[in-house]
């Protein structure tokens, strides 16, 4: 059985061997943590990991009963053009990145429209095929900016504060929205916060910040791809599968929360409590901060491989 030290220890030397550019690694097992930082903990960019930030919002209005994620987001939109078989795309589509909408990234893609929500929204679907886009992310929170207000404001109360993350900003487009699949800066620290909550299914020190529900969909009901990659086979609410035994969240330059728990079917798998006291203890989170956008598939599967060795018996 590993220990939060014994895994963590095994990164660092594969780090300082690999010369994998890494600012920080945390490991959480159960309740176990253990830190290395080759670079002062300050907040940077996660890039994508943004996107789970999405889906736990949208989790949180879900429960409040102000959003539907299956509803079509047509409803939510009234008069805005939609393009062919767009008035079926539903938030969890977004979500999922299965809108079928073709919406190629652009480093520019905030100014290249005078509002992007539109311009992919008026672009035609083509059914429910896979087609990842940070578009797809930002217009399922410009939807969920027409429950909820302010999406970076209803994060940080409802979010971030119970988590302990204080005055964390979130980048703005032109028109004053949160860029939603990016745009957020945090240390390593708050980003494993973050880990926590989704390992530990919405729960953190015994309050339920979100449903288990939307921490499980990150990693269920797959969307099977084709044509790529080891790691890149299957997507759900922004969580990857693989490598070997994890799931992962993942943003560029090697931003990663690297989970090893067990598997979401189990409803109180990830979830002892007086009632249950032998169900599973929870699993294992790693969550990196980088600058080593090529490095990192490298790194997960390393994570992996280790976690298999020191603890085999999953």
């Amino acid at each position: 059985m590993h220990s939060a030290t014994t895994l963590l220890d095994a990164v660092v030397r594969h780090v300082d061997a690999t010369g994998f550019r890494a600012h920080g690694v945390h490991v959480r097992t159960a309740d176990d943590t253990a830190e290395h930082h080759w670079t002062p903990d300050v907040r940077r960019q996660v890039h994508s990991v943004a996107k789970a930030v999405c889906v736990l919002a949208t989790g949180i209005a879900a429960d409040d009963g102000l959003v539907d994620v299956d509803e079509p987001i047509a409803a939510t939109l009234p008069g805005t053009a939609l393009g062919e078989g767009v008035d079926a795309v539903t938030l969890r589509h977004l979500l999922t990145m299965t809108s079928g909408i073709d919406m190629p990234w652009s480093p520019t893609e905030m100014t290249d429209w005078p509002d992007l929500a539109a311009e992919f929204l008026r672009r035609p679907s083509r059914g429910r095929v896979f087609q990842y886009a940070n578009a797809s992310t930002y217009t399922a929170m410009r939807v969920l900016a027409e429950r909820v207000g302010d999406v970076g404001t209803f994060v940080s109360r409802r979010l971030f504060a119970p988590l302990g993350i204080e005055d964390l900003a979130w980048q703005r487009c032109p028109n004053g929205y949160v860029v939603a699949g990016e745009g957020l800066a945090m240390r390593t620290e708050e980003l494993a916060r973050i880990g926590r909550l989704v390992r530990d299914r919405g729960v953190v020190d015994g309050q339920r910040i979100v449903g288990a529900r939307w921490c499980d969909a990150m990693h269920g009901d797959w969307v099977e791809r084709e044509g790529t990659g080891p790691g890149y086979e299957r997507y759900a609410m922004a969580g990857w599968d693989g490598p070997g035994r994890l799931w992962r969240l993942h943003g560029a330059h090697g931003q990663m929360l690297l989970f090893d728990q067990p598997d979401a079917a189990q409803p109180d798998a990830a979830e002892p409590d007086a009632a249950h006291p032998d169900a599973a203890q929870p699993g294992t989170v790693v969550t990196v901060t980088a600058d080593d956008h090529f490095g990192a598939d490298a790194l997960a599967a390393f994570v992996a491989d280790e976690l298999a060795r020191q603890d085999p018996r999953r």
